[in-house]
C-alpha cells in the first residue's frame, strides 16, 4: 500500500511540472512577429510618402504652351510654379496636430479632448503663422 502511495505522490508531483520555458517561447515568437509588422508599416509608409513627393516634384515641373495669335506664329513656354503655403496655414495644421494630440492625452474623454485641442492649436497655430508673416514682410 506504501509503495501505490508513494507512486501516486510522483505522478502527482510531476503532473505539476510548470510549463512556463514553452509559453515564454511562444512569447517571444509572438513579440518578434509584431515587431517585424511594426516594421512592414513604417516601410509602407516610407515608400508611400517617397512616390508622393515624386507626384509633387512631377507636378512643379509642369509646363504650360500659351499659343498666341498675333500673327507672328510665336509660341511661349512658361513654367507653372506651385503657390507655397503661408505661415499662418503651416502653423494652422501643425497647431491642430500637436493640440488634438496633447488634447487626447490629457482629458479623459479621448474623442472630445482631441477636438478641442485639435481646434484650439489650429487657432493658437494660426496666429502665431500670420504673425511670423508679418515679421518676414
Amino acid at each position: 500500500m506504501k509503495s501505490v502511495y508513494v507512486i501516486l505522490m510522483s505522478l502527482a508531483i510531476f503532473s505539476c511540472k510548470n510549463n512556463n520555458e514553452k509559453m515564454i517561447v511562444d512569447d517571444t515568437k509572438q513579440a518578434t512577429i509584431d515587431s517585424m509588422k511594426v516594421v512592414q508599416e513604417k516601410q509602407r509608409i516610407i515608400d508611400s510618402m517617397k512616390t508622393e513627393m515624386v507626384k509633387v516634384e512631377n507636378q512643379k515641373e509642369r509646363q504650360v504652351t500659351v499659343v498666341n495669335n498675333t500673327g507672328s506664329g510665336t509660341t511661349t513656354t512658361t513654367t507653372t510654379k506651385r503657390k507655397k503655403w503661408s505661415g499662418a496655414a503651416k502653423g494652422a495644421v501643425i497647431g491642430a496636430g500637436v493640440g488634438a494630440i496633447t488634447g487626447a492625452v490629457v482629458s479623459k474623454k479621448k474623442g472630445t479632448g482631441a477636438i478641442i485641442g485639435g481646434l484650439a492649436g489650429a487657432g493658437i497655430g494660426a496666429g502665431t503663422g500670420a504673425i511670423i508673416d508679418g515679421k518676414k514682410q
